[in-house]
């Protein structure tokens, strides 16, 4: 099969390559992959970010997400048959959805919601799965809170405000002029011009904060917070209480509290709750996720698709934080 690889960490370039066509094990499905999208996870592994957590051997296939269609079936599978249309987002040791084919857990993958293009499904699973794990399982949102929700207009954004005004709260979120009209189509009830308002000295008694960007953008995000109010990162630092409920061992463990020690004083200082997410693959949430889409409540936003050839200007492009929504291979 063609696959687009790396063959180390680093700035490096993707490389389209024949790669053997994976086999499948017994609970596995073989997936006919017709598009992926770009997600920032994919410079991360790149840059070799995330070793701490996981570490992969090169060379190496990127992508974290996909529609396609089954082609084959593991023995022991019962929910899926071959020609079923799919959509799903691999575990962290079995990524590489930037190929024709991936191998993939049943309990990863979902039905493909029925009114929306292949290419449309692609752009869900990753950013789907990790606003809903952040706003149900973590943050625990409920109705008439008010939640703010860094940069709106990407593509965790635009599916978080959807999902945050289906579950009946305020939602706050910075956004440039360009985007500011699609943060509004999605919902969005106070927009903040990232490039000239400071969202810490507008927001006050926030219940939520969901941060996309982390640095100093996270450490502000503290201010706009009730005491007792939460705050879930995907891009800060992980913090003990992280790597004890994940199990990563005492020593990463010990490196997590050390590194994010900045956060753990802000944390006290503005008695507040900050968790750090690094989502997880759920055909299940996927399945629910399904719903709200078939049902009209969540759509899809793309910025743009490209061929498969182009995989490299496409992740080049969705670098540049630019992106009004999700940037998607189309593999076939």
């Amino acid at each position: 099969m063609k696959a687009m690889i790396i063959d180390g960490y680093g700035q490096v370039p993707m490389r389209l390559e024949n790669m053997p066509t994976p086999e499948i094990g017994d609970d596995e499905v073989l997936a006919e992959i017709h598009a992926a999208s770009i997600n920032p996870i994919d410079f991360k592994i790149r840059d070799g970010q995330v070793k701490l957590l996981v570490k992969y051997n090169m060379p190496l296939i990127l992508g974290n997400d996909f529609s396609g269609v089954v082609a084959k079936v593991g023995a022991k599978v019962t929910r899926f048959k071959v020609g079923d249309e799919i959509y799903g987002r691999p575990r962290k040791s079995k990524i590489g959805t930037f190929a024709e084919y991936i191998a993939i857990h049943e309990d990863d993958i979902a039905f493909k919601p029925k009114n929306i293009s292949f290419e449309e499904a692609a752009s869900i699973p990753l950013v789907g799965l990790t606003a809903y794990q952040a706003l149900t399982d973590i943050l625990q949102l409920q109705k008439e809170q008010k939640i703010f929700i860094q940069a709106g207009a990407g593509g965790v954004g635009t599916f978080a405000i959807q999902l945050a005004k289906l579950m009946g709260a305020t939602v706050a979120t910075t956004a440039s002029k360009a985007g500011a009209n699609l943060v509004t189509s999605l919902g969005a009830d106070k927009i903040i011009d990232y490039k000239s308002e400071k969202f810490e000295e507008i927001l006050k008694n926030y219940d939520a904060v969901f941060d996309t960007l982390g640095g100093e953008t996270l450490e502000k995000s503290f201010k706009v917070l009730r005491s007792g109010g939460k705050i879930v990162s995907v891009s800060g630092l992980p913090n003990a209480r992280f790597g004890r409920e994940n199990g990563f061992g005492f020593f990463k463990t010990l490196l997590f509290a050390i590194a994010s020690n900045k956060l753990t004083k802000l944390e006290k200082k503005h008695k507040v709750h900050y968790s750090f997410l690094f989502m997880k693959p759920s055909g299940e949430q996927l399945r629910i996720i399904a719903n709200y889409i078939e049902e009209g409540n969540i759509k899809p936003i793309i910025d743009r698709v490209y061929p498969f050839e182009d995989a490299q200007k496409a992740l080049e492009f969705a670098e540049l934080g630019r992106a009004k929504g999700k940037v998607i291979v189309k593999i076939r």
